[in-house]
Parts: structure tokens; sequence; C-alpha cells
């Protein structure tokens, strides 16, 4: 069993990696993330106090399979591809995805999330991690910059100060020939209300950063192609796995737009 010590935003981390595998034990699994489950299993941690039921974890995997979807068509179409997992935590994106070995994958976070990374999951030839903040540019020079990129970001915008976000992106546009960025936004009332984000305020993180539309990220070199507000995460085959009630609270989201525009999944082209 491997000990964790996180602090902070970093605890998340557990929160998102038990909803997965919460969805991998369940009847009708969304997104079947078995290597999630296996780590969990081998993590020594009380992951019951960190706010995900089963009910919030149908949250995390509608947030991640349209991620997935989008990497995997991407990756499809472009296979020599870069992919920047940035801000990875314990995503098991690179297992579930299964790149082509002419795909090189880096997965990018603190040195303590690399280190816990490297005791649970073995690491494929054409993958490397970088342990760094993203927001600590100097770790680019690792990367080459002579192909297209696929830059995956899940669960990192909210929490970078937004001029720390808006050069990041402007960097990673600039860096390479082409490429696609697909992340999660929060709006700005999802980061005035984020203390009714139970894993955040559990973790005693803090967000920082709203996005209201996502066209504002176009100021730094790239151009929307998709947005799908928390209304539109789950596909109809998803909802067919949910029970009644959750059915019932994603048809919610489409009444109370408000409600759905606090989160975005997006994607972008440079």
């Amino acid at each position: 069993m491997e000990k964790v010590h996180f602090t902070e935003e970093k605890a998340t981390n557990l929160a998102t990696l038990y909803g997965r595998a919460l969805d991998y034990r369940s009847a009708h699994p969304i997104l079947g993330d078995k290597a999630a489950d296996d780590a969990v299993r081998r993590i020594d941690y009380d992951f019951t106090k960190i706010g995900i039921s089963p009910d919030r974890a149908i949250s995390v995997v509608l947030r991640a399979k349209p991620i997935d979807d989008w990497a995997a068509e991407y990756l499809r179409a472009h296979p020599d591809a870069i992919v920047l997992h940035l801000g990875c935590g314990l995503d098991t994106r690179f297992q579930r995805l299964a790149p082509p070995e002419t795909v090189h994958w880096y997965d990018v976070d603190y040195p303590e999330v690399v280190e816990l990374r490297e005791k649970l999951y073995d690491q494929a030839p054409n993958q490397t991690h970088i342990a760094s903040s993203v927001t600590d540019f100097g770790w680019l020079d690792q990367v080459p910059s002579d192909r297209t990129a696929l830059i995956v970001a899940e669960g990192l915008t909210m929490y970078l100060k937004p001029e720390a976000g808006t050069e990041l992106f402007r960097r990673l546009a600039a860096q390479f020939p082409s490429g696609q960025v697909i992340c999660d936004l929060f709006n700005r009332t999802a980061i005035r209300i984020q203390k009714l984000n139970a894993p955040v305020r559990k973790a005693g993180a803090t967000l920082y950063w709203g996005v209201d539309d996502p066209r504002e990220l176009e100021s730094c070199g790239l151009t929307l192609e998709s947005s799908l507000d928390a209304a539109h995460w789950a596909t109809p085959d998803d909802l067919a796995k949910m029970g009644p009630i959750t059915r019932f609270q994603l048809r919610m989201l489409k009444v109370f737009r408000p409600l759905a525009r606090t989160a975005h999944i997006v994607r972008y082209r440079f």
C-alpha cells in the first residue's frame, strides 16, 4: 500500500481518482476505468472523507468522457502527435486511450504527484513524466516542438491564477506548429460558490480562474471549435446507464441554464 500526504489542491487528485473507481465498480459503468480502481486499492488513504459518493462520481466520469472522446478522435487523425497531459494528477487517461506507439505522451504535474504516479502505474516506452508545476514554464524545453500537439487539461484551469493561465495557453499555442487544446473551464459564478463543491472544500483547496465565455481564451492564440456546458456532457447512452434520479437531475440542468453554464468542456485549435 502506498501512503499519500497530499495537501490543498493536490488532494483533489484523490477525489477524481476515487470517482472513476466508483464508476468502475457500479453495475453499469460509464468510463469503465479499471486502472483507477486498481490504483485506489493500492493507496493507503481514507477515501470516505473526500466527499465523493457514487452519485457524485457521475459528475467526475461525465466530465472525463467527452474529453477522452475528443482526444481519441484527434489521435486517430494524428497518430504521430505529441500529447501534453497537463496537471495529470492520478488520471489514467493514457491507459484508457491506449495511444499508438507513434504518439509520445507527456504527463506533467508536481513532483510529489509524479512520484506517486510512478509507484502506481507502469510507464510505457512512449510515455514521459515531467515533474513540474505547469506554470514553471521551463518544463516546455523538455518537449519537442516539431510536431502537432494535443494538449489536455482536465480539472486544472480553475486552480490557476488568471494571468498564469492565459500565459500558459499563449506559450503552448506558440510552441507547436498546430494542435488542439481540450480542457474544462469554470465560470466566475462557480469560483464564487466554490465552497459548495465538496471535494474542493474538504481538500482545503482554492479556485481562482473563472471564464464566463470560452471565447475569452481566443486572445491567447486559440480558436474555439466546440463547447459543451454541463447539461450536454452526458450522451443518450450515458443517460441509459443512470438511475432515474440522476437522469432527472441532469435534465434539470437544461431547464436551469445558469447552473449548467457554471462549467464547460471546450476544444480549441491553434
